[in-house]
């Protein structure tokens, strides 16, 4: 056995605002529940943050302190959005692996620079999606790999949400294109659900508005997908929706209907195939970023320090985070010229 796996994956985080907490704050639960890790360093933030997040001794340290000397096994990079593909290629180089809090990058050239970098390096990169793996989810996707709810006809995701002027004062990039657009923030976690039942989307169309209290980003949007393998989809995102309600994903199949409420299926109407016994107990954030709580990241964790414990690929690979990107940049780019945009193909990297 070598060394790496006779102690304990070391782990720093790039940026400690209320993201960035939330990981740390679930690195202290996985820890006090058995999980052989330990946060040695952050930036951002204060150290009282990190102190209160249940770290007392990690290192509060500047972002080139975190990465030269010494670097973590994992760097977490939990910066504002429009930074993450930066911050990941920089902890790439300096060896470690990552953790990308979503988006793994807000441009599919910055998406493919990331693993693009990490195939050079021979490092791994973790986008968070951790909606992937909540059970009622896992159990809809293998019931669908097993042929048990027909083929995906059409897939619908609605995001009513609602976000007010003092959210997006608290931080000037919530306001910036793409990384402060409702479908790039709000709506992504999601477009990546509809995508990944979908199967890989071949081309978009959109519309986007400033309805309420965002802008110059769009506050709202809608989007047509068209999949590769002949699925339809609708997205619509909204941050300008009060009072905010609960992210809804539809999936009408040839078997039939399943539909769910955050993390509760309220419809399955599919004969001869049992309704699920599972499901999730992860808050909602339709009005309120803070209630989201951190058992998504414990989750997204769990994966991660499992997979690299066990010389395993992770439940969500590098191009999962890739793909999510690349159909929200076509969205935006058919929203920019009216016009549909056909989806690349994933880097070699991948």
């Amino acid at each position: 056995m070598s060394a790496a796996a006779t102690r304990p994956t070391t782990v720093g985080i790039l940026g400690l605002g209320s993201i960035g907490r939330s990981h740390a704050a679930a690195l202290a639960a996985l820890a006090r529940d058995g999980a052989d890790v330990r946060l040695v360093a952050a930036s951002g933030g204060s150290a009282e943050a990190l102190r209160g997040a249940g770290w007392p001794d990690a290192r509060h340290v500047t972002p080139t302190d975190l990465l030269t000397g010494g670097v973590p096994d994992v760097v977490a990079v939990a910066t504002p959005s429009g930074r993450h593909a930066a911050d990941a290629v920089a902890a790439l180089d300096a060896g470690a692996d990552v953790v990308v809090e979503k988006p793994l990058a807000t441009t599919t050239d910055d998406a493919t620079r990331v693993l693009e970098v990490a195939a050079a390096r021979r490092r791994r990169v973790y986008p968070i999606a951790q909606r992937r793996l909540e059970a009622q989810h896992v159990a809809i996707r293998r019931l669908f790999d097993d042929g048990e709810l027909g083929t995906l006809l059409l897939g619908e995701v609605l995001v009513p949400w609602r976000r007010d002027v003092a959210y997006y004062d608290a931080a000037p990039w919530r306001r910036e294109m793409p990384a402060g657009g409702s479908l790039m923030n709000q709506g992504l976690h999601s477009v990546d659900l509809l995508s990944w039942f979908l199967g890989p989307v071949a081309s978009v169309t959109a519309q986007t508005a400033v309805l309420g209290d965002g802008g110059p980003a769009e506050d709202s949007a809608v989007v047509t997908l068209r999949a590769t393998a002949g699925a339809l989809g609708i997205v619509a995102t909204s941050t300008a929706t009060p009072p905010g309600d609960p992210a809804r994903l539809t999936l009408r199949t040839t078997r039939g209907v399943i539909e769910l409420a955050h993390t509760d299926i309220v419809r399955w109407d599919v004969d001869g195939v049992p309704r699920p016994n599972a499901s999730s107990e992860v808050a909602a954030g339709s009005n309120d970023p803070a209630a989201i709580g951190i058992a998504g990241h414990m989750q997204a964790w769990h994966d991660v320090l499992d997979a690299r414990r066990a010389g395993r690929e992770a439940r969500v690979r590098a191009v999962d985070g890739w793909r999510t990107v690349a159909l929200i940049d076509a969205a935006y780019r058919s929203a920019a010229t009216g016009r549909r945009v056909d989806l690349p193909l994933p880097p070699v990297a991948a």
